[in-house]
């Protein structure tokens, strides 16, 4: 036999079920009419009346049915029992998708397009954070006799170019010289250490490669240290006009919000490591703008190296068993891209 505790929360998952369907408040009459639950409209209104009295539930205005309050969906989330699988096309199509792409910026673009897509949210992902990240290799290309490009590699796929000026000409025998002398020092490093490790460069170089190393070390220092502004790719903004009546007064305010990089940041915050599925709901949320919404974030990575967090952002009557599921989804494959 079902508790009475059970059947509450079965009425409970009956009402977000078709609050985040329809777009309106559920009266008794359609949870008995829509949901299984084998009791009477009685049984339900009296369920609903504690749901109510609980802080579960509440009715937007009266003579109206009952919409979850934060506290209600925050149940619901919690007891889960099972997240909406994706099907195997829906999978098929992702892994397709992303590998199609040919480097680390077109896969951060790519990620964040097709989550909008299958969520029908703002999208959010964060570049792989360079503190985390390892100097693959630097590549110094010659587009003058007195100018170099830099070129730092990392092995989460990160790329950044730089121009260095050199002051004066090099031959090609010195730029390689120049070259395995900096990949010795900093290859296979930590970006923290290999920022510390630069400094160190002038003094064990040749005096006559000095100057050159010098410049290169001032350019690459700022290659290794972190810019914020680089962090983030956000998509499918508009997607939060089509739900506007979600946002009553604040839709302007949590757009604004998205636009701080800082704001998002905080968002996906709480990406731990890579699988876990973090749901912020509501008031849960830190900033004050984004408290009409709820964020489902997850860390994305190898399975020893978190790399950075992804997630979406929407109203807090969103689909959260097929937001989970598709967050969950994209992150996995990415960490396998960038992993490879």
């Amino acid at each position: 036999m079902v508790s009475s505790d059970e059947r509450r929360f079965e009425v409970l998952r009956a009402i977000v079920a078709d609050y985040v369907q329809h777009q309106e408040p559920v009266a008794s009459k359609a949870i008995v009419d829509r949901h299984n639950l084998g009791v009477s409209s009685a049984t339900v209104r009296n369920d609903m009346a504690s749901l109510e009295e609980d802080g579960y539930i509440t009715q937007p205005h009266t003579s109206a049915g009952r919409i979850p309050t934060d506290k209600g969906y925050r149940l619901f989330v919690d007891r889960l029992s099972e997240v909406k699988p994706l099907t195997s096309a829906e999978r098929k199509a992702i892994q397709s998708f992303l590998e199609g792409a040919i480097d680390l910026d077109d896969v951060m673009r790519r990620s964040v397009r097709l989550l909008a897509q299958l969520t029908r949210q703002v999208a959010v992902i964060q570049y792989p954070t360079l503190t985390t990240s390892t100097v693959r290799h630097v590549e110094l290309v010659t587009i003058t006799p007195a100018r170099l490009m830099l070129v730092l590699i990392t092995d989460s796929g990160r790329v950044d170019q730089r121009m260095v000026d050199l002051g004066d000409v090099v031959t090609d025998e010195s730029v390689a010289r120049l070259r395995a002398l900096v990949n010795s020092a900093l290859a296979g490093r930590k970006l923290t250490d290999a920022a510390a490790k630069v400094a160190e460069l002038p003094e064990g170089a040749p005096k006559e490669l000095r100057d050159a190393v010098v410049r290169i070390a001032t350019v690459l220092v700022e290659s290794l240290v972190e810019h914020p502004e680089e962090r983030l790719v956000l998509g499918g903004t508009a997607n939060l006009t089509r739900n506007a009546a979600d946002f009553p007064n604040s839709l302007r305010q949590v757009l604004e919000a998205l636009e701080e990089q800082v704001v998002v940041l905080k968002l996906l915050a709480a990406t731990a490591d890579p699988g876990t599925i973090t749901v912020r709901i509501g008031e849960e949320n830190e900033a004050a703008e984004m408290r009409s919404t709820s964020v489902v974030s997850i860390g994305y990575g190898t399975r020893a190296t978190l790399l950075g967090g992804m997630g979406v952002v929407g109203p807090t009557r969103m689909d959260y068993p097929s937001n989970i599921a598709a967050v969950r989804a994209v992150a996995n494959y990415v960490g396998e891209i960038l992993g490879q």
